[in-house]
């Protein structure tokens, strides 16, 4: 199956696309599209694949990774699905939250909370964001959802996989998964397989071969997710951490809006949650007066005690008032040590080289 999934890819659905996608590749290898090099080092955390491979919580991860060995991140996202046209959007700086997610989108807002003192920044033309951050004084720049925006050099190109999902259905976008060819993998750095466990890692053992097959010499890491966390929110709106599971929760109703939902019920599986109902919303959904009914109906359909959801959902829920509490299930990663060593030598290496003169 694997090997159907990483090589048919040379069959694409939509030929036209395909080749406009190499085209532009080309323009900026050739220099035809103009990248811009930043004053301090910059990590990009991207996928081939449309949604879902965890590229938020691995941003989490290395912000705090860095934050711990000394550095000054920020991260750098486009903003998608937010309402703001601006070129620059600071959604928060070292001390504080600054704009809502509806103008600037459920992703950088949840970045913003859950990672006090790393400032998160967003705009179209990322540079522009990145530019500001460096301004702001921070050392190194995420890119989050980085790898097709070839306008912003980087010193480090991870691409994701999720380890349930790998290369989807072999199609490219508008009729597959695939955002751009395979071949285009060869630009990236190394590959991170993620969500990996007992389930899965076999078959991620098969997949990994084939990348090794396919692109010698490009280090493949492996990371798992664990429950670190229960969090709600206060009456002042702020995310309060439980590091026990609330009573409530074993009669609750689940609630997603996320590019896998069937992750969702993995993780509350992991978490001993046996919903008493369900609810799977599109990816970045936002809530609206009509959503927010019809969940309090089915909340009390069920006859839940507590609703449990993602973070991201959480951000997205804002101050939505239901008749029981809402509770989300924070995720951490569990990363190879090797993989920290390289991130933090990278950093350290290309500190010196990006600054001018």
């Amino acid at each position: 199956m694997e090997t159907r999934l990483l090589f048919s890819l040379g069959r694409p659905f939509s030929p036209l696309y395909g080749l406009l996608m190499r085209l532009r590749e080309s323009c900026y290898q050739r220099g035809f599209f103009k990248t811009t090099r930043m004053p301090v080092p910059v990590i990009s955390v991207g996928n081939l694949t449309l949604g879902g491979t965890g590229k938020t919580p691995l941003v989490q991860y290395l912000a705090r990774l860095l934050l711990t060995n000394g550095f000054m991140p920020a991260v750098v996202s486009r903003g998608y699905g937010g309402a703001t046209k601006e070129p620059v959007n600071v959604v928060s700086d070292d001390s504080r939250i600054l704009l809502p997610a509806e103008l600037v989108g459920d992703e950088p807002r949840l970045l913003a909370e859950t990672l006090p003192g790393v400032p998160v920044l967003t705009g179209v033309v990322r540079k522009m964001p990145a530019g500001r951050a460096v301004e702001m004084g921070v050392d190194v720049l995420l890119l989050d959802d980085g790898f097709q925006h070839m306008a912003v050099a980087r010193d480090l190109d991870l691409v994701l996989f999720s380890a349930d999902f790998l290369a989807g259905n072999s199609r490219i976008f508008p009729g597959g998964d695939l955002r751009e060819p395979i071949s285009a993998l060869r630009r990236c750095s190394c590959f991170v397989l993620t969500g990996v466990d007992e389930d899965n890692r076999e078959r991620v053992g098969r997949f990994a071969a084939l990348l090794r097959d396919r692109f010698p010499g490009k280090t493949i890491y492996t990371t798992g997710y664990r429950q670190v966390a229960y969090v709600h929110r206060d009456e002042n709106d702020r995310f309060i951490v439980l590091q026990e599971k609330p009573p409530e929760l074993d009669k609750s109703f689940a609630l997603c809006g996320i590019a896998r939902p069937d992750s969702f019920k993995k993780t509350l599986a992991g978490c001993k949650i046996t919903p008493v109902d369900f609810l799977a919303m599109a990816d970045h959904h936002a809530y609206k007066e009509h959503d927010l009914a019809r969940i309090a109906r089915l909340v009390d359909k069920s006859g839940a005690y507590a609703i449990i959801t993602t973070e991201k959902d959480m951000v997205k829920l804002g101050r939505a008032e239901f008749k029981v509490p809402v509770y989300g299930v924070r995720l951490g990663v569990q990363a190879e040590e090797s993989f920290d060593t390289m991130i933090l030598e990278v950093v350290r290496q290309s500190s010196g080289k990006n600054k001018p003169g």
